[in-house]
């Protein structure tokens, strides 16, 4: 049992890693929609960020954000703490040194979640090797990005000169300044060539754009036209691929302040 929720607890924290990477938003992760598999499940409401927030919700019904952008860790070890309740009888007879035993795991999430995460970005970022700096260059993008109110998915894009859009955000000064430090940074324990081989394994060229998924669903559903689905279900096969339309697939919707709302039916 203590090996069985060990392994769980590795996938699990491995999935939402994942999830974080690509701006992933599940939106209904009760206890039931996580597989001991380590795999996703019940698609309904989730959807993808576009502009980062960590605070980003889609579910109409999550009102509180408890499962936001940036809350899915949490949630993940409180389900996986719920998990474990259940595993309690298998791991001792003796409930007090099972509570303890797996109490002591779970204690652990938060430390190892943190260093899968930053491991996790220092590769969208084509960084290899540790400096104490780190944590410190993720921490000033993501603040520039949340601030400006910036793509998630296309700043990775840029920074591996894959953004076929308008570049024009990007010469902000405070950014520029970040990109020197950046340029600086992943040089010193890497080629130019292997960092960006490194984020391209990891960085998707395009994502599931919501406003594009509603057109498609709305030719669907309304007008029984299958044609943009199907086109969508056939290009988000391959995200990490670069393809002559890819542009098309890197815009922005009209409106960055649009209330994107997304259903259990979605």
């Amino acid at each position: 049992a203590i090996d069985l929720l060990k392994i769980v607890y590795e996938k699990q924290m491995k999935l939402i890693a994942h999830w974080m990477r690509v701006g992933f938003i599940h939106g209904v992760m009760n206890t039931d929609n996580m597989t001991i598999s380590g795999e996703t499940i019940d698609y309904g409401p989730c959807a993808f960020m576009d502009t980062y927030n960590p605070d980003t919700v889609f579910s109409s019904i999550d009102l509180q954000g408890r499962y936001a952008y940036f809350n899915q860790p949490a949630i993940t070890k409180w389900n996986l703490e719920r998990f474990a309740e259940s595993l309690l009888p298998l791991i001792s007879r003796n409930r007090e040194k099972a509570i303890k035993t797996a109490t002591e795991i779970m204690s652990s999430f938060p430390n190892k979640y943190k260093i899968v995460w930053v491991s996790m970005m220092k590769n969208k970022l084509g960084i290899i090797g540790d400096n104490s700096d780190d944590e410190n260059l993720i921490a000033e993008l993501l603040n520039w990005m949340f601030v400006n109110k910036i793509d998630y998915t296309n700043t990775f894009c840029y920074l591996m000169n894959e953004l076929f859009i308008d570049k024009s955000v990007y010469k902000d000064k405070q950014f520029l300044s970040w990109k020197k430090k950046w340029e600086k940074r992943r040089l010193n324990d890497n080629t130019i060539e292997n960092s960006i081989k490194l984020m391209r394994e990891v960085n998707p060229l395009i994502i599931p754009r919501n406003y594009l998924v509603e057109e498609a669903l709305k030719s669907a559903t309304e007008f029984n036209d299958m044609t943009k689905v199907k086109k969508l279900s056939q290009i988000y096969k391959n995200p990490y691929e670069k393809t002559s339309e890819i542009s098309v697939y890197q815009e922005l919707p009209a409106s960055k302040n649009e209330k994107y709302q997304t259903y259990c039916g979605t």
